[in-house]
């Protein structure tokens, strides 16, 4: 029910078609008597400045959840960020500081890391394949390193994503080694598509999967569909995979309390879900 005392929280991105915030928060909201409520906005990059100055001026807003293709251009909009967003220059919410000024932090890569560790896959020294540089890949990378992998290989269809990533990671983290300019997951403990690729219809996978080893673990992104082609082509082979969904929804709990929010488990937000495919 939404009424004169209805909170916002703006979910700001372009297209929105691929949202699942909504069908997570908005359930979550009502099971607990929360009276707020997660509205997708369609907004794209041209109009972003403004779109986000504008909404920070409604009394009721809560905050903003930003997803692609703003992650990345956000960061400079802010008047103050934590440090996940400078290592992975990507944000993914935002608030109202009491002073008016507006604080952006990042959880994709540690709701990543926590879907990862749930499934009992240990980071520490292991070898990881990240292909895409962007907002996402950008933090998974940063929490990566933070749960202590050994090594880290990075690559983007625009070399220069990579090679910034992969700057910021070795200036935060010097013992890591890390290399770019290619994707070949053969040898990997874990391989990442943080890229868009899955999202549509013919898309092509991400990596060879040929190349994937059956003990590799592979991990996903995308949540156009429970299970991608990529994750598909992957326990085809005998790997362990994370779904899409998995990063959001272990992530959600840390929004929360980012927001000032009632806090919530992952298990507890998966039971109430709406979520279409």
């Amino acid at each position: 029910m939404i009424d004169g005392n209805t909170e916002v929280i703006a979910h700001l991105g372009w297209p929105t078609h691929a949202f699942k915030a909504p069908m997570i928060y908005n359930p979550w909201f009502e099971s607990v008597g929360v009276n707020a409520v997660v509205v997708p906005m369609g907004c794209k990059p041209e109009a972003f400045p403004a779109a986000l100055r504008a909404l920070f001026s409604l009394e009721n807003l809560r905050g903003a959840l930003i997803t692609m293709p703003h992650k990345v251009s956000v960061v400079g909009l802010l008047d103050e960020v934590t440090p996940a967003v400078k290592v992975a220059g990507a944000c993914n919410a935002v608030k109202r500081l009491p002073d008016g000024r507006l604080l952006g932090d990042m959880f994709d890569g540690e709701g990543f890391v926590r879907g990862l560790q749930r499934k009992g896959l240990e980071l520490k020294g292991a070898r990881a394949l990240v292909v895409g540089s962007g907002g996402v890949g950008s933090a998974i990378a940063a929490s990566l390193a933070a749960a202590g992998v050994g090594s880290m290989a990075l690559f983007d269809a625009q070399p220069a994503s990579a090679q910034a990533l992969a700057q910021r990671l070795q200036a935060q983290y010097p013992a890591i080694e890390v290399e770019t300019g290619h994707k070949d997951p053969a040898g990997m403990d874990l391989v990442v598509n943080a890229t868009p690729l899955g999202m549509n219809a013919g898309d092509p996978l991400p990596i060879d999967v040929e190349r994937l080893d059956a003990n590799s673990f592979v991990a996903e992104v995308v949540m156009r569909a429970e299970l991608t082609p990529f994750l598909a082509a992957a326990q085809a082979r005998g790997c362990r995979t994370q779904v899409g969904s998995d990063m959001l929804f272990e992530q959600i709990p840390a929004y929360l309390e980012f927001f000032g929010l009632p806090a919530a488990t992952a298990q507890e937000l998966r039971a109430v879900a709406r979520l279409q495919y």
